[in-house]
């Protein structure tokens, strides 16, 4: 591969992502950047799988990054995590080591493959909160009326990004967006992907060894520290169900039912936007994720000597 490339190993929740990308950093003297939106802030470890002893191979550890980089109840958002990915993927290069970016967070990963310069627009949350009055339709019409080569291509079916496209043509209406250059990336793209069936099966056993293994101990332990409620329920999933549970919303049985649902909705809303990708142009070599992680590594090692 060239000077200036870079592994992406992406995948749903419970793929075996981080195995994986350890093991191909070991033989490619290689370093790992997470494309985790949760990962990054300190204390929540269990409960966004960070599973930071997988990253020790051989008696070796394997460097890592964004993890770990904030404390929780900070903001963070995509914009920054491009800032981040870069500094980052630049001093790898420097130190001639090879960078490898794995995560599941595809809005992320998707911004560094396709360079999204409007991703520094800033949230208006009063405009924003105007903008939820609106219908879908009332919603189309407002975004019509704005001059501005962002609305182009914007997926009309979702409130959600209609809103976002009308917040970024009234920002672009009196500001402009400043370029900023950044290095080249080569990347080649492989994805995980396992049956539906075999998706629940590893979700709910790694929930259940979660769940024994001091998940609920952590989010009570940031509560004590005071981390709000409302954060750790902004934060979702396993953080949203056990504040409800901690607060007697729910029971433990409830608890373990509905998030293992959640959890298992959120992976196939994952899929949903690597979909989205490979339809913006992005091509993902899909791999077979229930293959032993050695033979999923060789797959890897012969596509990428081959670039």
């Amino acid at each position: 591969m060239s000077d200036n490339s870079l592994l992406i190993i992406l995948g749903a929740t419970a793929s075996g992502k981080t195995k994986l990308a350890v093991r191909l950093a070991a033989k490619l003297n290689g370093e790992i950047i997470s494309a985790d939106s949760r990962q990054i802030f300190k204390q929540m470890d269990i409960g966004t799988g960070k599973d930071l002893s997988e990253y020790s191979i051989n008696d070796k550890t394997i460097p890592y990054h964004l993890i770990d980089i904030l404390e929780p109840g900070e903001r963070y958002h995509v914009d920054a995590f491009k800032n981040d990915f870069y500094k980052t993927f630049e001093s790898i290069k420097e130190r001639k080591r090879f960078p490898i970016l794995c995560g599941g967070t595809g809005m992320y990963i998707h911004s560094i493959l396709q360079n999204q310069t409007y991703t520094a627009v800033p949230v208006n949350t009063d405009f924003r909160a105007e903008l939820e009055f609106l219908s879908k339709e009332e919603l189309i019409i407002k975004l019509n009326n704005y001059q501005s080569e962002s609305i182009s291509n914007v997926d009309l079916s979702s409130k959600k990004r209609l809103i976002r496209a009308i917040e970024i043509a009234e920002y672009l209406k009196y500001n402009k967006l400043e370029v900023i250059e950044r290095p080249t990336v080569k990347p080649i793209v492989f994805g995980l992907k396992n049956e539906i069936e075999i998706t629940r099966s590893n979700i709910l056993n790694r929930l259940d060894f979660r769940l024994k293994n001091g998940m609920i101990e952590e989010v009570e332990k940031l509560l004590n520290e005071g981390i709000s409620k409302d954060i750790l329920i902004f934060y979702g999933l396993e953080y949203k169900f056990i504040v409800n549970y901690l607060t007697g919303k729910l029971t433990f049985e409830e608890l373990k039912l509905r998030l293992g649902i959640a959890i298992c909705q959120f992976a196939k809303r994952q899929n949903t936007f690597f979909r989205k990708m490979e339809k913006d142009g992005v091509v993902i070599n899909w791999l077979n994720a229930s293959y032993p992680t050695n033979v999923l590594e060789q797959q890897i090692l012969e596509k990428v000597s081959k670039c």
